[in-house]
């Protein structure tokens, strides 16, 4: 990885200087203050220039891509990869395509799941600028959230029906998220989540059983 160590008057005048010389931006270096620097007197006299250590890192969309490539690879499931990047949101999108994505996707999206997980966390690494990461497969995702959608009224009509509590399958957050927000705007009842991972899941509370 390129590295250049700069000075300033600042530490923040160092690191534009050091960001101009690697012609790139603060999201995609590591900056490590070497010497926060010191004023002199008359703001002359002793002071002291501040020095930082900027380390170009991997682009977020090729160090997840080349993730996604090489774990599929060893999987045996060749895939094509292309990313969406909303800025907005700081959110990737890898949209993965190919002949096995049934084994990819597996049981309600476990693997696909457990490797947007993975990718989630090769991303981010050593990143001063979090991204949330969506891994999706040939639609899964707009179809998953399709039944999601289908189950959360499902199971909130049943807990009207039933006058009680009704707990849902276990899935991960990402997903519990999506249900608390279809459910949130119904008044007539509540919803929280219950139990520790990998088995956390959501429990939808009649209002007036609350």
């Amino acid at each position: 990885m390129k590295e250049i160590t700069a000075s300033g008057q600042t530490v923040e005048q160092a690191v534009k200087s050091a960001l101009e010389q690697l012609n790139t931006t603060r999201d995609q270096v590591k900056i490590d203050i070497i010497d926060e620097g010191k004023k002199g007197l008359l703001g002359v006299f002793g002071s002291k220039l501040a020095v930082v250590k900027v380390t170009m890192i991997k682009d977020p969309i090729k160090t997840g891509e080349e993730f996604i490539l090489d774990v599929t690879a060893k999987m045996n499931v060749p895939v094509q990869v292309s990313t969406v990047k909303d800025e907005d949101t700081r959110t990737l999108t890898f949209n993965l395509e190919g002949e096995k994505m049934g084994m990819l996707i597996g049981k309600r999206g476990q693997t696909l799941n457990a490797l947007q997980y993975l990718v989630h966390l090769v991303v981010n690494k050593n990143s001063e600028n979090h991204f949330s990461v969506i891994v999706d497969a040939e639609g899964y995702r707009d179809r998953r959230k399709a039944s999601l959608d289908s189950l959360a009224h499902k199971m909130a009509e049943k807990a009207l029906y039933l006058q009680r509590k009704v707990a849902l399958e276990p899935m991960p957050a990402f997903e519990r998220k999506i249900i608390h927000q279809m459910l949130q705007s119904d008044d007539r009842i509540s919803t929280y989540s219950d139990g520790q991972e990998p088995h956390r899941h959501i429990v939808i509370v009649p209002s007036q059983s609350k």
